[in-house]
């Protein structure tokens, strides 16, 4: 149920592959931590993005991976292109150049940065418990 008038295309933004090594189950662990975020933004009536659903099918289509010199190429371009359209900025916790590059970008263009979820508009935090 939308809980907000106007939808916001959210930018999720926190590590993926920092602090990774390289190592894709880490890498895919950081992925999950960032979708955790979706729901609860598609819940409150906004549009949740994380810059790796453009990024990694685009260096696929490439024929290379995280990995490939390549990605310097696609995965931070690919975030600040999609922060051209974006409304906000969600920050999640962690090291990230790139997550720190993207609030450096959407500060820049006067966007709204959280850094907390329930801090979102419309976002109602459900207690698991």
């Amino acid at each position: 149920m939308t809980t907000t008038q106007q939808p916001l295309l959210i930018l999720i933004a926190g590590p993926y592959r920092s602090g990774t090594g390289g190592d894709p189950a880490l890498m895919a662990a950081n992925l999950a931590r960032l979708e955790e975020a979706a729901w609860p933004l598609f819940r409150a009536g906004h549009v949740p993005m994380i810059g790796e659903w453009v990024a990694l099918p685009v260096l696929r289509s490439a024929g290379a991976d995280v990995d490939d010199p390549l990605a310097e190429q696609v995965l931070y371009p690919a975030a600040a292109r999609l922060l051209a359209r974006c409304d906000a900025v969600l920050r999640l916790p962690g090291g990230s150049t790139g997550a720190d590059q993207d609030v450096a970008i959407a500060r820049g263009r006067g966007l709204p940065v959280y850094h907390r979820i329930e801090d979102v508009p419309g976002v109602l935090v459900v207690d698991a418990a």
